[in-house]
């Protein structure tokens, strides 16, 4: 009765947990927050300091007794408590401007195809703990095709690929559901990895994954640019330990991350080879989807469409895709929920 109370003066809404960025949609109002999945704790007082920008602000520049941390890998929890404190921080920031005491908010989340039932069931706790009333859990490939506008409840085929932070989502949607995926824990943050080892083998210089993805942002590509770019480097000289710069060109980046983006390209493939003729030929017709952060990589989409022989579209805004994806089943729940969403309980048995 009284999470009926509360859920009435609460707002619905919905959370694309990633591993590198949380982004919070707010029924009738769109998406009100997106800021690094990172939270900075005081280990002496198990105090909060920050959370999303804040916090990413602190990654590599903390006193020993600051700890700033991804509560997720990828794309599943692996620090409950702190998990939990992010949500709740992100849920009690929906509802400042309201009267609401004691927000108590239906809230639809976005997983990874691949998650376990002990990882589901730990995204579903971290929820009810931080305040939500109710929790709806949606793969995270059917969230962006429905945050894309594609016909995910009619018969025709649709392919829709995630790049995320910690998780690549490859999923062909037909009739609200997911007939052929594949779920890797291979994303940006592996490109980013491929390029602070670069940095190492070739350079001697030791830099930070913030640095890395900035390097990545920069001058990153999947196949080559029309004119040979280059950015500065800063970071350690592991010979002497002083600090050191360097220039960084795009083609030893992009040779830098060959690998971990020709695996993603391969599980595309394996993906379409298991899938019925009949959905090919749609997917065929109607071409792939590119969403999530990867997605903003130059060229991507060109090399995967060599790679398949199928035309590849990146869609309008790839960052937001998932979280639009949550809100459009919010705007319209009783439509959406019993073919696509993963209903909790929300009473204890």
């Amino acid at each position: 009765m009284l999470n009926k109370i509360f859920g009435s003066v609460s707002k619905d809404i919905g959370i694309d947990l990633g591993t590198a960025n949380t982004l919070v949609y707010v029924k009738d109002k769109g998406i009100v927050i997106n800021e690094p999945s990172v939270v900075a704790i005081n280990i002496r007082t198990d105090q909060i300091l920050a959370v999303g920008q804040d916090a990413q602000d602190m990654v590599g520049k903390t006193p020993a007794h600051i700890v700033a941390t991804r509560p997720l890998v990828n794309g599943v929890v692996s620090d409950f408590e702190v998990t939990e404190k992010m949500l709740k921080h992100f849920i009690d920031k929906v509802h400042r401007e309201t009267f609401s005491l004691l927000p108590r908010p239906r809230v639809v989340i976005a997983i990874p195809i691949g998650v376990t039932e002990v990882e589901r069931k730990a995204v579903e706790d971290a929820a009810k703990s931080a305040g939500a009333r109710e929790v709806l859990l949606v793969e995270e490939s059917m969230a962006a095709a429905i945050g894309a506008r594609l016909p995910v409840q009619e018969s025709t085929g649709s392919m829709v690929i995630d790049i995320g932070g910690g998780t690549s989502e490859i999923a062909v949607i037909s009739l609200g559901g997911v007939v052929n995926w594949k779920s890797l824990r291979i994303a940006g943050d592996d490109l980013n990895q491929d390029i602070m080892n670069y940095c190492r083998d070739e350079f001697n210089l030791l830099i930070g994954e913030r640095t890395a993805e900035k390097v990545k942002i920069a001058i990153g590509s999947a196949l080559p640019l029309e004119e040979n770019i280059s950015t500065p480097v800063r970071g350690r000289d592991l010979l002497t330990g002083l600090p050191k710069e360097i220039e960084i060109n795009s083609v030893g980046i992009r040779d830098s991350m060959a690998r971990t983006v020709s695996e993603i390209i391969d599980n595309i493939k394996a993906t379409i080879e298991g899938t019925p003729p009949e959905l090919i030929s749609d997917i065929y017709e109607r071409g792939i989807l590119l969403t999530g952060g990867g997605a903003l990589l130059p060229r991507l989409d060109e090399l995967i469409a060599a790679e398949t022989n199928i035309p590849v579209k990146v869609v309008d805004d790839p960052l937001t895709a998932v979280a639009r994806g949550t809100g459009l089943i919010l705007e319209d729940i009783d439509a959406l929920t019993k073919s696509i969403v993963f209903d909790t309980d929300t009473e204890d048995n």
